[in-house]
């Protein structure tokens, strides 16, 4: 969404932490995504949630895109730090599950390693997939819309807790330029805060909100 600005080093560190969390490459990711804003609840929407809960939340994972169209990914193509991680995905996900085993083994041997493993990184990951498929689905489905109802998005502030502030869905989609998910000084959002500490400390610039995209 071009939302921010931030160094190559900042932005490489962030599609490693990407990676770790098994959703694909910041380049499929990224372009289901725009598709998912541009199609929303129509037949091209890689998430529809008309089609119900379980397809939104995994269901479309298991079946080949009739509709994917690079010219969703375009754009994405053109960034060099995006074909990075594009092109050592599998290197960057290793990583991410072997760190927490050899994390244990020092620790604790084997049994250290093994559970480390299995906590860090078996079901770390299975708890961050489910939290981002709850946004697809439930943030779909139900919660309020006080933004607009311009389609089926909705925010759950209850969701937001499990994914640190994607959970205000509805206000993402009216304003998905927006840095923010979570507007309000008291919503649940350490995502914005974390982009403003760095916007604090040089490390983010150019932050966008709801302001910019109704000027």
């Amino acid at each position: 969404h071009r939302s921010f600005d931030c160094p190559t080093w900042v932005r490489a560190g962030f599609l490693i932490a990407g990676g770790w969390a098994l959703e694909n490459t910041a380049l499929k990711w990224a372009s289901s995504h725009i598709r998912h804003h541009a199609r929303c609840d129509q037949e091209e929407d890689p998430y529809n949630a008309q089609r119900g809960f379980w397809w939104s939340h995994c269901g479309w994972i298991f079946f080949t895109d009739p509709y994917a169209d690079e010219k969703y990914s375009a754009r994405l193509r053109r960034d060099p730090v995006i074909m990075w991680q594009h092109r050592y995905y599998v290197p960057i996900v290793v990583s991410g599950l072997a760190l927490p085993f050899l994390v244990g083994f020092l620790y604790n041997g084997w049994i250290g390693g093994l559970g480390c493993f299995l906590l860090a990184g078996v079901g770390r990951t299975f708890f961050v997939l489910n939290s981002t498929f709850c946004i697809n689905s439930i943030c779909h489905l139900w919660g309020k819309q006080p933004h607009g109802g311009a389609d089926s998005s909705r925010d759950s502030w209850w969701v937001s807790l499990l994914t640190f502030g994607e959970g205000y869905h509805n206000y993402h989609h009216t304003y998905q330029s927006d840095y923010r998910n979570g507007p309000r000084w008291y919503n649940f959002d350490p995502s914005k805060w974390l982009i403003f500490t760095l916007s604090l400390l040089g490390l983010a610039t150019s932050l966008r909100t709801a302001s910019n995209e109704t000027e």
